[in-house]
């Protein structure tokens, strides 16, 4: 099914049809974002069934809640937020946090050179999928969605110094992931 809009009809409009309800306007609007907001709870996700359980559970909260929107603001980064914010949810009711003390990630750190910058976004995205929750929620909220320590810190109910921690362990588990990756692929093409 094809669903044009006429060119007089208002945003406006159309998220009044969302919020009645109608399957039209409900439609569009998760054809529009399915992809784009797929990628988001890839990032916060072991596999894709996860990611879709995180994608289907973030469209039912936007369908509730759009009548929060303030039109005239972005809709995708209001939708992104609501992703992101049911991204956390969901890893805050599957797994236990892990506290780690900010002395040991300084044991874990690393200079080598930045190994990450070497790959495709699919085998970053592998391997970001392969990180803890805790490691990969922190990464994806710092890294990818520009958040504070003092931020993840509240978000998680966790330290910030946990939420550092976190971080710089994520970022050595990523180079470890993607060197023995790239070591495995040099090994069989020889």
């Amino acid at each position: 099914m094809n669903i044009t809009l006429p060119l007089d009809f208002s945003e406006e409009n159309y998220l009044r049809a969302i919020a009645r309800r109608e399957q039209w306007a409900q439609k569009k609007l998760y054809e529009d974002y399915y992809s784009s907001m797929m990628g988001v709870c890839l990032r916060y996700s072991n596999n894709g069934d996860d990611a879709l359980d995180i994608l289907h559970e973030g469209f039912i909260k936007v369908f509730k809640n759009i009548g929060k929107f303030q039109p005239g603001t972005s809709l995708s980064a209001w939708i992104r937020r609501i992703m992101v914010n049911t991204a956390i949810d969901f890893y805050r009711k599957n797994i236990r946090r892990r506290t780690e003390d900010l002395d040991q990630a300084y044991q874990v750190s690393s200079s080598d050179v930045d190994v990450v910058s070497q790959y495709t976004e699919k085998e970053i995205l592998k391997a970001v999928q392969t990180l803890t929750p805790g490691y990969r929620t922190v990464f994806n909220l710092y890294i990818i969605e520009g958040y504070s320590h003092r931020e993840i810190a509240e978000k998680l109910g966790i330290t910030e110094s946990t939420s550092r921690s976190n971080l710089v362990k994520a970022r050595s588990k990523l180079q470890v992931i993607l060197t023995n990756q790239a070591n495995f692929l040099v090994k069989t093409d020889s």
